[in-house]
């Protein structure tokens, strides 16, 4: 019978997986896995000795290697693969990566279950499969899941066979962007956890530079400081950072940065203040709404990472999968478990896209008005998220919870 359980849910995975996948590695070969052929091409670039930051992919992309030396070390493997099986591998590691992060996002609601736990997950795994960012990362080849991964399994693991840390440190290293959770973990007081990080982040890039110092210095002292010039368009639709907002409303110039340095500020100020309400308050929990918690200050951090960032594309919101995981807790809570529900339905629709279909020179004004606000629903509601996990779901769950620490009741002795 558990057999049967277990294939059940990997039956339901790979059959919610499988149009996904025939979609995107069915494209045209210049149109599957961009962003792969970019790992690729830069381990390439290291094998023959060629300027890691001179590379650009084969038409008509063009794309250049905007991450650190480290990632480009970590790809040499796939160069080494015919291009069909880099694809296929890669993919089956995006998956891969995807269960990981259910596991850790929905612990409470699988161990519930029971001997059903596989079929559980397996559902899960092919409720988030579909949603907008998860099949964008198959789409272009990312390594957003790995990176959401690390970083779950290091902030949620409750015994970690590897220093507290080093696995956030080591998705800095491959991309600069979780460098937020080192913040996080400085306003949490998760020390160790910092030092860990902060060091295995050194290693790994001092390690780069002993490997490939002029890459890293073209990197560090160049690829670097151009930002949006190598990424792409800042005010493209797929930029739903608070950067990407401002550049589709002001022009270029001075005030479009004043407004979004402010707004930056702003957003990091509440935004950290809120994951450090839910950590705490998680640590005085225990239970189920203890792990919630700690998973919402987990994924407000996550969310911050694509919100502050100058470019955070659609992509980048695989953090929504922790998000209606700490929403969802155990599975108890109707009202939680229907607000989970809502933000898993919101985001299997392209919303920001079907925004751009309203905005056109022949569109009236009321039309181009309301496109834009469409255009950047997935921003607003990272941003809604991050009040409501930080808000609400502490609340709601400080006056359920269980105390880690029960206070002691008059007229008895205290431990």
């Amino acid at each position: 019978m558990d057999l049967l359980i277990l294939a059940a849910g990997i039956a339901i995975a790979v059959a919610a997986a499988s149009p996904i996948v025939a979609r995107w590695l069915g494209n045209p070969p210049d149109q599957r896995l961009v962003d792969l052929e970019v790992y690729r091409d830069g381990g390439a670039a290291i094998l023959r000795g060629a300027p890691l930051y001179e590379v650009l992919t084969q038409p008509p992309q063009f794309l250049p290697f905007t991450y650190p030396p480290f990632a480009a070390a970590l790809a040499v493997p796939f160069t080494l693969l015919p291009w069909r099986a880099a694809q296929w591998i890669w993919t089956g590691l995006i998956y891969a990566a995807l269960l990981i992060c259910v596991r850790y996002a929905f612990r409470d609601l699988i161990r519930r279950t029971g001997r059903w736990a596989p079929l559980t997950t397996g559902a899960l795994v092919a409720a988030c499969a579909w949603m907008v960012p998860v099949r964008d990362q198959v789409r272009f080849g990312q390594v957003g899941l790995f990176l959401l991964a690390l970083c779950l399994a290091d902030c949620c693991a409750r015994t970690p066979r590897w220093p507290r840390g080093a696995l956030v440190g080591l998705a800095v290293a491959i991309k600069l962007v979780p460098g937020v959770f080192l913040i996080y973990f400085l306003v949490t007081g998760r020390w160790e956890a910092l030092r860990n990080a902060v060091l295995t982040a050194a290693a790994a890039t001092l390690g780069a530079f002993a490997l490939l110092p002029s890459d890293s210095a073209d990197f560090w002292f160049g690829a670097l400081l151009e930002g949006g010039d190598r990424t792409g368009a800042v005010n493209g639709t797929t930029n739903q950072a608070v950067n990407g907002i401002v550049a589709r409303i002001l022009p270029e110039g001075p005030v479009r940065s004043l407004v979004w340095l402010v707004l930056v500020l702003a957003m990091a100020y509440y935004g950290f203040k809120l994951a450090r309400r839910a950590t705490l308050a998680a640590d005085d929990l225990r239970g189920p709404d203890s792990n919630a918690l700690l998973l919402a200050g987990v994924a407000i951090t996550g969310l911050l990472s694509v919100l502050l960032s100058p470019v955070g594309w659609i992509h980048h919101l695989v953090w929504m999968i922790p998000v209606i995981g700490a929403l969802a807790g155990d599975g108890r809570d109707t009202r939680r478990c229907l607000l989970a529900a809502g933000a898993w339905f919101y985001f299997l629709f392209p919303l920001p896209w079907w925004g751009t279909k309203l905005i056109g020179p022949d569109d009236p004004l009321i039309s181009a008005f309301f496109g834009r606000i469409v255009q950047d629903l997935f921003g607003f509601a990272a941003i809604a998220m991050i009040v409501l996990l930080g808000t609400w779901l502490v609340d709601r769950t400080s006056r359920t919870g269980v105390p880690s620490q029960p206070d002691a009741e008059v007229g008895t002795l205290a431990p």
